[in-house]
């Protein structure tokens, strides 16, 4: 089992950056696939951006293509959300989560362990 920690959300204004953290407990963390959802009010939890074990394959919604980068260090047992170029439909309550499996989903049942949010909100 692993558990997972996000930090690094807050509260800014359109066109800014901010980068999430998420760390992972435990030693297996180089064998989880990792991932974003993000959840805003009265809508369903939505995929953003996940990344393959050794880091060399990531994968975005393409509402962040371009402005948002998953990177991964499995020595940190940490992964993270770089997220530039900030709009106000990006303000949600972003999760990290961790799935056991070897493909990929973006659905957010098919994962098996979650953070406990991170709120972002971007204002215009």
């Amino acid at each position: 089992q692993v558990q997972l920690v996000e930090s690094g959300g807050g509260m800014v204004q359109a066109g800014a950056s901010l980068r999430l953290s998420c760390a992972a407990s435990g030693r297996a963390f180089s064998t989880y696939i990792m991932g974003w959802f993000r959840q805003a009010p009265g809508k369903e939890r939505e995929f953003v951006a996940g990344i393959h074990r050794s880091g060399s394959s990531t994968y975005y919604t393409n509402s962040v293509k371009g402005r948002f980068t998953i990177s991964r260090d499995n020595a940190k047992n940490t992964v993270y959300l770089q997220m530039n170029s900030l709009k106000p439909e990006d303000t949600a309550v972003y999760y990290c989560a961790a799935d056991r499996g070897g493909i990929m989903s973006t659905t957010a049942p098919a994962w098996d362990y979650w953070g406990q949010g991170t709120q972002v909100t971007v204002s215009s």
